[in-house]
């Protein structure tokens, strides 16, 4: 039942990614960044929370036993400390030595998305082998759909410490600062002790006790997304702000900046060149408006810090600029 096990973990975690992927709209964050939060969640996350968890339980099994409240006050006390300490390690090294990689609210929670997504998958291999090796296949089957339905859990608590990482970023007061990334691992921990709290009093009290566990699920997904579509607007609104003077420059043209302000504008005009000039026309097109986006955020950044590394990385970004808009025309 192993590979059957990695297969149904797998799977939903590629559906979320995609997801993921397609909605951060106007800059695509780099694959390998992506990647590497990821695994940091799939493989390092996963060890040193086993380890930790395991260590620091031990108290808790010797006053209250291994199974009933001993597994849940561990679980409920224990688990979300460890885990979202642990996740969160990969989160606060972006914001120390690739903080230029956090344009906006909406990076903070992908790449704290992405650290959730691959400590979920391969703790729901651990949880599916598990439910086999107790109760067959019915067992599998039940534990399955539980985990998945509730896939996005670990995706959610570690964006919200990804969003106190991208508040932190963006903010211009020295102790927002310093306190978002605490305040946004808090809330991680929270997120996660309610939810483990209502799974694991759930399993001993009865199925009521269980509806915290879809309120905090569902809800703070729900939660989530209004943040993701406010940030979103708030990207859209950077661009056609900080692209408007860059027509006098001679960096764009009116149509290119017009353009450069509408996703849909730019799915348009991307398969225009993919019908036209083929794959390689369709790429030029995407990384010209990728470049506009990253331009805008850049300037964004210069004018909250004024960092001369945001400054070099605009007056880069406008020569490359320049060279994918001739291969475009």
């Amino acid at each position: 039942m192993l590979l059957e096990s990695i297969f149904v973990a797998i799977v939903p975690a590629l559906f979320y990614i995609a997801i993921i992927y397609i909605v951060d709209r106007y800059e695509k964050e780099p694959l390998w960044l992506l990647g590497a939060a990821f695994l940091w969640g799939a493989v390092p996350s996963i060890i040193f929370a086993l380890i930790v968890n395991t260590v620091f339980s031990i108290p808790i099994y010797l006053v209250f036993g291994e199974y009933g409240l001993g597994d849940a006050l561990s679980a409920s006390l224990i688990a979300p400390l460890v885990e979202e300490s642990v996740k969160g390690f990969l989160l606060l090294g972006l914001l120390f030595f690739w903080r230029h990689e956090i344009d906006s609210l909406l990076d903070g929670i992908i790449y704290g998305a992405m650290v959730g997504l691959g400590f979920a998958m391969v703790e729901n291999v651990f949880y599916f082998m598990s439910a086999f090796a107790e109760g067959g296949t019915e067992s599998w089957f039940s534990v399955v759909i539980l985990r998945n339905l509730f896939g996005l859990n670990h995706s959610l608590f570690t964006a919200a410490t990804g969003l106190g990482i991208a508040i932190a970023r963006l903010t211009k007061r020295s102790w927002v600062r310093f306190t978002a990334p605490v305040v946004g691992w808090m809330g991680a921990m929270f997120l996660h002790f309610v939810h483990n709290a209502s799974a694991s009093l759930g399993s001993i009290a009865g199925p009521l006790v269980c509806f915290p566990l879809f309120a905090n699920a569902w809800g703070g997904v729900l939660i989530m997304l209004v943040i993701i579509v406010y940030a979103l607007v708030q990207e859209k609104r950077w661009i056609k702000q900080y692209l408007a003077d860059e027509i006098e420059q001679g960096t764009l043209t009116e149509p290119q900046y017009q353009t450069a302000n509408s996703g849909t504008r730019r799915f348009f005009h991307r398969y225009s060149l993919l019908l036209s000039h083929g794959p390689m026309g369709y790429w030029n097109a995407l990384q010209f408006y990728h470049k506009c986006s990253e331009l805008a955020y850049k300037k964004h950044h210069y004018e909250l810090h004024q960092d001369n590394k945001s400054q070099q990385l605009a007056h880069k970004l406008r020569q490359e600029i320049a060279i994918l808009s001739q291969r475009i025309q």
